[in-house]
């Protein structure tokens, strides 16, 4: 597996330094959101390679202290080997769909902030409700506290439902009921907005691919004709010698012939 990763590394930075190299605009170029996840998912490879050759020296120079500066060092290890996920943002480059869901989400932030503050309200009232029907009617003790009840209110709101706390009492089926049917109202009231979104954003890179390719088919077919008459003009340039020559001998030939008239 380190061999593997060593040549995807090696191929994606060759990669990023041509495209760097090739860019107009170096500001520009390290400015864009696709740049960055890039190196984001190149650089921890290197500074892993750096951490443990530090990590090794370390151990060999002090091997009996120096425990909580290892930790650290280990846990950096461990965030740097976990951020090698990014390697699956590169695919957003070559994907449409990628691209549609990111600006999808882009452009959908004002209704995601809608669904998230619909959430914070309705969690801030049905986790109380909850908490004084379990634990203060019935003296049930899954619902310790009302910061307790906020985890059950989100994963019954958002209808994922664990089933680790569960309410026992009349009163608490209740507002567990009420909380569901909330939860879906609430998720669907934004949905519609990012469906529409989302498929105004397909339409549009489809139209933008369609017209980028159409527009390298055509440069491709001009490139193609300039060629072609290229060709062709130089074949008349070395046809007009010759006919040149033909007509100078007919000229001399119908002066002979007047001659001898």
């Amino acid at each position: 597996m380190f061999i593997i990763e060593t040549v995807c590394v090696a191929w994606f930075s060759l990669e990023f330094i041509l495209r760097f190299i090739q860019a107009r605009s170096k500001l520009d170029f390290l400015r864009g959101p696709l740049n960055i996840i890039d190196a984001m998912a190149i650089l921890p490879y290197y500074v892993s390679l750096v951490v443990t050759e530090e990590d090794q020296s370390f151990e060999h120079e002090r091997p009996g202290g120096g425990k909580g500066y290892l930790d650290k060092l280990g846990l950096v290890l461990r965030i740097l080997r976990a951020l090698r996920i990014l390697y699956v943002m590169r695919l957003a480059r070559h994907s449409l769909g990628l691209q549609v869901l990111g600006l999808t989400v882009r452009r959908s932030t004002r209704e995601f902030g809608l669904l998230l503050l619909f959430l914070c309200v309705a969690v801030t009232l049905f986790s109380p409700l909850v908490h004084l029907a379990e634990s203060e009617l019935t003296g049930t003790h899954d619902f310790s506290s009302i910061p307790a009840s906020y985890w059950w209110a989100i994963i019954s709101m958002t209808t994922v439902g664990y089933g680790d706390m569960v309410p026992r009492s009349i009163p608490g089926q209740v507002v567990a009921l009420s909380s569901i049917l909330s939860g879906i109202l609430i998720m669907a009231f934004p949905a519609t907005s990012i469906f529409h979104m989302f498929s105004r954003s397909y339409q549009e890179l489809k139209m933008e691919h369609d017209r980028l390719f159409k527009e390298e088919c055509a440069d491709a077919a001009a490139a193609a004709a300039t060629g072609g008459m290229q060709e062709v003009g130089g074949e008349d340039k070395e046809e007009s010698p010759q006919s040149e020559h033909q007509g100078k001998t007919k000229e001399q030939s119908m002066e002979s012939l007047a001659l001898l008239g």
